[in-house]
């Protein structure tokens, strides 16, 4: 079978239906990929472990940090406890909540799914960081009337954790009395 073939029925069968876990498997969450196609997850009730991507999805699929895992476990394993045996998008996970098979851990606001919380994937800005920059003003166009410099429309890199970044006023007086870094002399 040629790549392209096997791509094609390893992505068909990735976003295709698929039956709820087993009781031999959970649903995890990816927290980190430390690499050699091994994801580190959690579980719904915090427990992490190392999980290993099966060969058919290596170079076919990939999974960011958030997403949301089926697992096998191994039983044999020191520090890989699983392996990978399905990658769950917004369309499973909405059958599984119909089902009734989510875990209630992964549902809090803490996991960005729940109603309340939910992203805007168009923007990248939830609801609640709209209202705090002060853009409530219900007129749908994404700007409020003072604000001249918005860079929601930029591209929002999901793979990396965002960063709140602030200057305090003492920082600042100190850097302009000489307290800052200056170049050293020979």
């Amino acid at each position: 079978m040629s790549q392209a073939t096997k791509r094609k029925h390893v992505v068909k069968e990735v976003l295709g239906d698929y039956p709820p876990p087993s009781e031999k498997q959970q649903i995890v969450r990816v927290v980190a990929s430390p690499g050699n196609n091994l994801h580190e997850v959690e579980t719904e009730a915090g427990g992490r472990f190392l999980a290993s991507m099966p060969t058919k999805f290596r170079k076919n699929i990939w999974i960011k940090r958030g997403d949301f895992l089926i697992v096998d476990p191994i039983e044999e394993g020191e520090k890989v406890k699983g392996e990978i045996a399905c990658i769950l998008y917004k369309d499973h996970i909405k059958q599984l909540r119909k089902q009734g098979a989510w875990p209630d851990g992964f549902s809090g606001p803490g996991t960005g799914l729940d109603s309340n919380a939910k992203r805007d994937v168009s923007d990248g800005v939830s609801p609640q960081q709209r209202e705090a920059d002060g853009d409530g003003d219900g007129d749908g166009d994404g700007t409020s009337e003072g604000d001249s410099e918005d860079d929601r429309d930029l591209f929002v890199n999901t793979n990396r954790r965002n960063y709140e970044y602030w200057e305090s006023e003492e920082s600042e007086e100190g850097e302009e009395e000489g307290g800052g870094r200056g170049k050293r002399g020979p």
